[in-house]
């Protein structure tokens, strides 16, 4: 029997969507859902992963194939063959959410409405790679998504639409990177209508305001104990769950999470555990304020509550993290 064709939302343009990570899928999930004629999903080749370097998919391809969109995964755009055979599909636009390569110019002007990209941060601040960590670790108090059109340059692209969230004292790199996924997807299928429709008018970003956002160079997740103390406590957000900022203790490398800056002061040394309090290890900070810690982790074990992980690791009153 001959499957029913899927019924497509008219007010949206049709689509090429290319994306690869896990802040990708709502985004994908929510165009579907919206009735978007998705054509074609374009994203990364799957990968080896894990302790077996097991080859693993990207969760976007996952999600394409759960819901039967065709998946391309050509691990270059550039390379011979690519370019046309992604504008074979003749789609008005692409949408583009953490793709993972910068596109050629001769792709953004193959799509009559151009390529639209969610961007974690509020545009022109935090151009770049990493924009949720970089905010976290600035200690910024608010946050959100911008949906610009895609240029050649990186995140320099006009904007068309943006909104933004604040950024709650608690809330880690895990949990932001979660909002922020699920606001750009509505922000995503909002814009696409409207920028069909033609309600919308590019507005250019403001290069004199523009901050970077680079890559996380390898170390930066190591926690410096003689930084003030919200500087600790926004390091350890900024890597939760993953890679997990870390100290040594003995010798041994332990990644810290769920932290949280209390408000008092006491009398030791940087890195000094000064004891056990409201559900956390509590340490000083290099301003002596102190830090609680409400998770800890010995390299190669799991992570695990501080009251359970200090039942068969004491950290006792004046032992101190390097």
């Amino acid at each position: 029997m001959e499957k029913a064709k899927k019924m497509t939302n008219p007010e949206l343009p049709t689509l090429i969507f290319m994306g690869t990570p896990d802040f990708a899928v709502p985004s994908l999930k929510q165009l579907h859902d919206a009735g978007a004629d998705v054509r074609l999903v374009v994203t990364q080749p799957d990968r080896p992963s894990g302790r077996g370097k097991k080859l693993t998919p990207p969760p976007v391809k996952l999600l394409a194939e759960k819901l039967e969109i065709p998946v391309y995964q050509p691990a270059k755009i550039r390379a011979e063959g690519v370019l046309e055979h992604i504008l074979s599909f003749e789609a008005e636009c692409a949408a583009v959410v953490a793709y993972g390569q910068i596109l050629p110019q001769p792709f953004l002007d193959g799509h009559p409405l151009g390529a639209l990209n969610v961007h974690a941060s509020l545009l022109p601040r935090y151009r770049g790679a990493a924009p949720i960590q970089r905010s976290i670790l600035a200690g910024d108090t608010v946050t959100g998504v911008s949906i610009m059109l895609l240029d050649a340059g990186m995140d320099t692209g006009p904007v068309l639409a943006q909104k933004e969230i604040p950024i709650l004292p608690e809330d880690t790199l895990g949990v932001l990177h979660d909002k922020l996924a699920l606001l750009g997807a509505e922000l995503l299928c909002e814009t696409l209508r409207k920028w069909k429709a033609g309600e919308l008018r590019p507005q250019p970003q403001d290069d004199r305001l523009a901050t970077n956002a680079p890559p996380l160079a390898k170390g930066e997740w190591r926690i410096s104990w003689n930084a003030p103390a919200h500087r600790i406590v926004n390091t350890i957000r900024a890597f939760d769950p993953w890679p997990g900022a870390y100290g040594f203790y003995g010798g041994k490398r332990v990644k810290c999470f769920h932290a949280s800056l209390l408000n008092w002061k006491g009398e030791g040394e940087a890195g000094e555990v000064v004891g056990f309090m409201e559900n956390g290890l509590v340490v000083l900070g290099g301003d002596r304020k102190a830090v609680s810690i409400g998770e800890l982790q010995w390299e190669g074990q799991r992570r695990m509550a501080a009251e359970e992980f200090l039942r068969g690791r004491p950290m006792p009153p004046g032992s101190r993290f390097d």
